[in-house]
């Protein structure tokens, strides 16, 4: 059994449709699923607003099959891959994944884990404290708790994102979303 935090994000059609569409495929392995956040786009690309979620998921799975699944759905959207950091219809990310406990760590050009820069993200690192709030991440510098990476990013950048809908009604599973 291995438990895996992901991040999906949207900002190209509908894009609630596109989160709900990532809960609905984890939700028999769905632990918890955080509110949907506005989250400026990242990287520099001139862009729509991206809508984000965080999902806590829990499963027979290897971190790679988490990867997999969440391909599948960007490939189900009609993701397209022409500009890094662009515009898409649905990104899902692995950010971090546990099996029997110890967390993944991991290298691969396909799927490094934890996520390189998710310690630099707002838009990952909020709505995860938002559904475990003891969560900590694994960092080149150890582990870290969450709360604190978030404390260290820049205020601006913290202040833009922003709980705008939730896709569920209610707490799922043992989140407090």
């Amino acid at each position: 059994m291995s438990r895996a935090v992901l991040s999906a994000g949207s900002n190209v059609g509908d894009s609630l449709g596109h989160l709900r569409s990532v809960v609905e495929s984890f939700a028999d392995e769905l632990v918890a699923v955080s509110a949907v956040y506005a989250t400026p786009p990242w990287g520099g690309v001139e862009q729509d607003d991206f809508l984000n979620i965080t999902l806590i998921v829990d499963g027979p799975l290897s971190a790679r099959q988490w990867l997999d699944r969440g391909a599948g759905l960007e490939q189900a959207a009609d993701r397209t891959r022409e500009v890094r950091w662009g515009p898409r219809t649905l990104d899902v990310d692995v950010i971090s994944v546990s099996d029997a406990g110890r967390v993944v760590v991991d290298d691969d050009p396909v799927l490094t884990l934890p996520h390189p820069r998710a310690a630099e993200r707002a838009f990952v690192l909020i709505p995860w404290l938002e559904i475990e709030p003891e969560a900590t991440l694994w960092t080149p510098d150890g582990e870290r708790s969450v709360r604190e990476l978030i404390d260290a990013l820049d205020p601006d950048e913290r202040d833009a994102v922003r709980a705008v809908d939730r896709l569920t009604d209610g707490p799922v599973g043992g989140g407090t979303s």
